[in-house]
């Protein structure tokens, strides 16, 4: 059990454990050197087995890593990103858990205050809403509440996004509400090598992170994932498309229509694409540098409008890079209405169309 020590700090089992603690220690200072895939080994794999692959390289690395979560276990999940994690790892760590995310969430935020690195799976982004709660009033609190004597090192993985014909509650993207909480990281990748590099990061770091997996993608396509070990890190945004005429700011399963409006329209407009990654911390620095390079902006995501993210983004340019705007920033994101059943949800999600429509609008101010 942890205690809090006379000079502020956590005492804990991993702490305890000097050896196993400090060893996590070194491979954290020299795995942020990203593997290059065309120099390593490596496997074409789906994002889904990105992030199962990262599961297991987190889980063998560090035996203080558990899963848990609803059908998690002899299952694999819903969507298999655990399956064959209960054959190798057991029960005491693969743990399948009732339908009930609070207490998902909850018990996890225990474990990690006691020396744990819990990864709580919902199953869906839309079932969080229970455990949001435990997640904003706990989680993401608990190192300002102990005055930096605790901190609470949980990931809560979720599929999230539509686009798959699901039932309602299934297809969401409120990744807002977790952006809007002090205390919280919240990660989004959209290929598969980031979603390896990105959970490993989520998993090692000492606060909670909201990590999103655009279920849209799961098996979209399938890129070189390196075998070994490796950290993508949070906060720094990646330059899918470079250009100079316009840029392009998305994330997650929002990338791809982007990258193909660019393509469509590169003989016209040169079109830079900036893929976020991480929405908090937002990279600030890659924004207004793409920006005053291009003047012009647009926004893409699958939330709906009001309340956004893309707000966000725009208030940032206004704020450090008023100077260099040429044309409106535009907007392509959802609409403000509950996410649609089936006959409507293509007309819902933006595609590569509206994109297209946009840049040319924006380019044409």
């Amino acid at each position: 059990m942890s205690q809090p020590t006379q000079d502020g700090t956590q005492t804990n089992e991993a702490q305890a454990n000097g050896t196993r603690a400090n060893g996590a220690r070194e491979e954290r200072r020299t795995e942020n050197d990203r593997p290059d895939p065309e120099t390593v080994e490596t496997e074409n794999l789906t994002l889904v087995q990105a992030v199962k692959e990262g599961l297991h390289g987190e889980m063998t690395r560090d035996d203080r890593v558990l899963v848990t979560g609803e059908d998690i276990g002899r299952n694999g999940g819903v969507f298999r990103a655990t399956q064959g994690l209960f054959d190798e790892f057991g029960d005491d760590r693969v743990i399948d858990t009732p339908l009930a995310e609070s207490g998902i969430v909850g018990t996890a935020i225990g474990m990690a205050s006691h020396g744990l690195r819990p990864v709580a799976e919902i199953q869906f982004s839309g079932f969080a809403y229970p455990a949001f709660d435990q997640i904003v009033s706990h989680a993401a609190r608990l190192r300002t509440r102990s005055r930096g004597r605790f901190t609470c090192p949980l990931t809560v993985r979720a599929p999230y996004g539509g686009g798959i014909r699901a039932p309602e509650h299934h297809s969401e993207s409120k990744e807002a509400f977790f952006v809007h909480e002090p205390g919280l990281n919240v990660v989004v990748p959209s290929t598969p090598y980031d979603a390896k590099g990105l959970l490993a990061s989520a998993i090692r770091d000492p606060d909670p992170v909201i990590f999103l997996e655009p279920k849209l993608i799961y098996r979209a396509f399938r890129d070189p994932v390196p075998d070994e070990t490796y950290t993508v890190p949070m906060g720094e945004a990646a330059v899918r498309r470079e250009g100079s005429d316009l840029s392009l700011f998305t994330w997650g399963a929002m990338t791809r229509p982007s990258l193909d409006a660019a393509a469509n329209v590169e003989d016209e407009i040169d079109v830079e694409v900036i893929d976020l990654r991480t929405l908090s911390p937002l990279d600030n620095e890659a924004i207004v540098d793409s920006f005053e390079k291009t003047g012009r902006a647009v926004v893409v995501h699958e939330a709906p409008q009001t309340g956004g993210l893309a707000g966000e983004i725009n208030a940032t340019i206004q704020e450090q890079a008023l100077l260099y705007q040429e044309a409106p920033i535009g907007r392509v994101t959802g609409f403000d209405t509950p996410f649609p059943l089936y006959a409507l949800e293509d007309y819902y999600l933006p595609n590569a169309t509206r994109v297209e429509e946009q840049i040319r609008e924006t380019a044409d101010f």
